[in-house]
C-alpha cells in the first residue's frame, strides 16, 4: 500500500508554494512546527523578510493571500512579528487518519527513499563469563535500532561480536583437557543457568590451579600458543566453551524477548584469518608504522597527559594482535564482503577513544570513505538509586539474569494486584508479568537518550503512573477492553463530523507516528519513539475523559468515529511498542 502524506507535509507544501509565489527567487522554507496557539506555526518568513529587506508582517500578509485554503487549511493568520498560525479542517484530519487506518501493517509510514545496508554490532557478551547489568544497554538499544531501521526498509545485518578469543582460554582449555568430563552433559539438554554454572565452576577450578601450580601455568601458556597456531585438538576444546556459552547466551536473550540468531554471532575469532593481511595493508600504505617493535597508528589530535602522541597499537611487539587489529579486520569484512553503507557500533561510551582511533585508521586506509560511514552509538552507565554504578550490596556486579528475574517478580505482583476481578488465570498472570517486567526494563533504558547515564529503579519502572512501559501497556489493554465492550458499534471514520478539541489533539498526534519513526531511525534514537508513545497515551487519556465513547452513549456516527480513534490509537501503540521490542498484552 502507498504511504500516506502527513498533514505536516501537506501544510508545508501549501506554504512553500505560497512563499514561492510571493518571492519567486527565494529559497523558501516555512520552518513549520506544532504549536499550542494553533495546529501549526510557521516561522520561516522572518528569515526571508530579512534577506529581502522587507517588513516581515507585510510579507506574511502577502503569503497568506497566496495560500490555498478550504480542503486542508481552515484558517491562517499572521501573529506577532510575522509568524503564521495555521488551523486545519476537521475533515482533513479525519481523512488522513482514515488513510492510515486502512494500512494496518504500516499505518501509512513510508519506506526510506534510498535504503542501504547497515551492519549493526550490538549485544556482545564474553564466552565463559556471566552476563551482567553492563550488557543490558547494548542489547536493548541495539535491538530497537534494528527494528526501527528494518521498519523503514533498510537492509540490516546483525553482528554480535562476542569475546571468544584471548590468552585466558589457555588456562580453561588446559584444565578441560586434563578433566575431559567437566562439560559432558549427562542429560541431552541443559538450561542456560546450568550451562553458566558449569562454566563458572570450571573457571574457578582452573584459576585456582593456575595460581597455585607452576607446572599447570606453564602448560596453560603453551596451550595459548597451540590455540593461536590452530591446533585441531585445542580448537575442539575451545569450541566446547563457545557452545556451552551460547546455551547460556540464548537463554538470557530469550528472557529479554530478543531474537539472536546463531549465524549473526561472529566473535573475535571470526576475523583471525584477516589479521595478518590487515597489518600488512596498514604498514605498506604507511598508515601504520613500527615503534619499539609494535605496529602503531599515530594521530595529530590524540595525545596523552604528557603531551606525547597516544598510538593505536595494531600489533604488539611480541607479534600478538590487539583488539584494534580485530576491529579493523571486522570493518574490512563488513565494508567489502557485506557491502555495508553504514556501520553502527552500540558500545559503552568509555570505549569512545578506541573507536575514534579505529574509525580514523580505517578512513586513512581508505576502507571508510564518503560512501561508507561508521558511527559509535555510545551509551552511558546504568546507575543505582544512589547515583553510583549499579552494584550488589556486597559491591559485586549485578547479574543480568537476577535483575530480569526481580523485574518479572515485581511486575507479576502489580498485574495480580490490578486483576481485582480475578479474570486472569495464574498462567496468564505469569505470562503478563513477564511481558510487563521485561518491557519495564527495556523502556526505562530506551526512554533515556543512549549517551546519558540512567538510574535503575524498579519501583519506578513498574509504576502505573508516569512515563513507564506499564502505563503504555495498560493504556493499550484499556482500549482493547473498550472495543470489546462496544457491542454492535464498529470503528468507522466519519470525515463530515466536527471534532472535539481533545479529538483533534489526539488525531494530530496520531498523524505524526510515521514522521517519528523516520526521525528515530535516522538518528538511531529510540528515546524519540518512547516520548511519542507516552504523549500518545496521555492524549488518549484526555480524549477518553472528555469524549464519551460508550457511556453515556453518543449518537451512532460520533460513537463510530470515536471508536475509530480508539482503534487507531491501539494500533499505533502496538506498532510503536513493537519497534522498542516490548509486548502489548490484550488484557491486563
Amino acid at each position: 500500500m502507498a504511504s500516506v502524506t502527513s498533514l505536516t507535509d501537506l501544510v508545508n507544501q501549501r506554504l512553500t508554494d505560497a512563499l514561492s509565489a510571493t518571492l519567486p527567487a527565494a529559497d523558501a522554507d516555512p520552518l513549520l512546527r506544532r504549536s499550542d496557539r494553533a495546529d501549526f506555526q510557521a516561522n520561516g518568513i522572518l528569515a526571508l523578510a530579512k534577506k529581502a529587506k522587507a517588513n516581515p508582517r507585510d510579507l506574511a500578509t502577502q503569503v497568506v493571500a497566496q495560500v490555498t485554503s478550504g480542503d486542508v487549511i481552515k484558517d491562517i493568520e499572521v501573529s506577532g512579528p510575522g509568524f503564521l498560525n495555521i488551523t486545519l479542517t476537521d475533515k482533513a484530519i479525519t481523512e488522513n487518519l482514515a488513510a492510515r487506518y486502512a494500512d494496518p501493517q504500516r499505518l501509512g509510514a513510508p519506506y526510506a527513499d534510498a535504503p542501504g545496508t547497515t551492519v549493526i554490532d550490538y549485544a556482545q557478551p564474553n564466552v565463559a563469563k556471566e552476563m551482567h547489568v553492563g550488557h543490558l544497554r547494548s542489547a536493548v538499544i541495539g535491538d530497537s535500532v534494528v527494528q526501527l531501521l528494518e521498519f523503514t526498509g533498510e537492509n540490516v545485518v546483525r553482528r554480535h561480536h562476542i569475546g571468544d578469543w584471548g590468552t585466558q582460554f589457555g588456562m580453561l582449555i588446559q584444565y578441560l583437557d586434563e578433566h575431559p568430563h567437566e562439560l559432558d552433559h549427562k542429560a541431552s539438554e541443559v538450561s542456560g543457568e546450568e550451562a553458566m554454572s558449569n562454566l563458572d565452576r570450571l573457571y574457578k577450578a582452573a584459576r585456582k590451579l593456575f595460581d597455585s601450580d607452576e607446572e599447570f601455568k606453564t602448560r596453560a601458556r603453551r596451550r595459548v600458543v597451540d590455540l593461536q597456531a590452530g591446533d585441531p585438538h585445542t580448537l575442539a576444546m575451545w569450541q566446547k566453551f563457545v557452545d556451552e556459552s551460547k546455551i547460556y547466551f540464548f537463554s538470557v536473550f530469550e528472557k529479554l524477548d530478543m531474537e539472536v540468531r546463531d549465524p549473526d554471532i561472529v566473535g573475535e575469532s571470526g576475523y583471525n584469518d584477516m589479521l595478518a593481511e590487515t597489518c600488512r595493508l596498514l604498514e605498506e600504505s604507511g598508515v601504520a608504522v613500527r615503534s619499539e617493535g609494535a605496529l602503531c597508528v599515530f594521530f595529530d589530535d590524540i595525545k596523552g597527559p604528557d603531551g606525547n602522541p597516544v598510538p593505536l597499537i595494531v600489533q604488539k611487539s611480541d607479534g600478538g594482535y590487539g583488539y584494534a587489529a580485530t576491529d579493523l579486520s571486522a570493518i574490512r569484512d563488513r565494508v567489502f564482503n557485506l557491502k555495508a553503507n553504514s556501520l553502527i557500533y552500540v558500545v559503552d561510551a568509555r570505549q569512545s577513544l578506541h573507536f575514534k582511533m579505529v574509525f580514523e585508521t580505517a578512513r586513512k586506509a581508505g576502507w571508510l570513505n564518503g560512501d561508507v560511514k561508521a558511527y559509535q552509538l555510545a551509551f552511558g552507565t546504568v546507575l543505582g538509586k544512589d547515583g553510583k554504578p549499579f552494584k550488589t550490596r556486597e559491591g559485586e556486579t549485578v547479574r543480568l539474569v537476577d535483575l530480569l528475574d526481580e523485574a518479572i517478580d515485581r511486575a507479576t505482583a502489580v498485574v495480580r494486584e490490578k486483576d481485582t476481578q480475578r479474570q486472569l488465570s495464574e498462567e496468564e498472570v505469569a505470562e503478563r508479568g513477564t511481558q510487563v517486567g521485561i518491557g519495564a526494563v527495556k523502556y526505562a533504558d530506551l526512554s533515556t537518550s543512549a549517551s546519558r547515564d540512567y538510574k535503575f529503579d524498579l519501583d519506578q519502572m513498574v509504576s502505573l503512573n508516569g512515563d513507564t512501559s506499564v502505563y503504555l501497556q495498560y493504556a493499550y489493554a484499556r482500549i482493547r477492553s473498550i472495543l470489546r465492550k462496544a457491542g454492535e458499534s464498529r470503528p468507522e471514520p466519519h470525515p463530515e463530523l466536527d471534532l472535539h478539541e481533545a479529538e483533534r489533539a489526539l488525531g494530530l498526534h496520531l498523524d505524526a507516528f510515521a514522521e517519528t519513526v523516520t526521525e528515530a531511525a535516522a538518528e538511531y534514537a529510540p528515546h524519540k519513539m518512547t516520548a511519542y508513545l507516552y504523549q500518545l497515551a496521555s492524549l488518549f487519556t484526555s480524549f477518553y475523559d472528555k469524549c464519551p465513547v460508550i457511556k453515556p452513549e453518543p449518537p451512532k456516527d460520533i460513537a463510530e468515529n470515536r471508536l475509530f480513534l480508539c482503534d487507531l490509537t491501539a494500533r499505533t501503540l502496538h506498532q510503536g511498542m513493537a519497534l522498542l521490542g516490548i509486548r502489548t498484552p490484550e488484557r491486563l
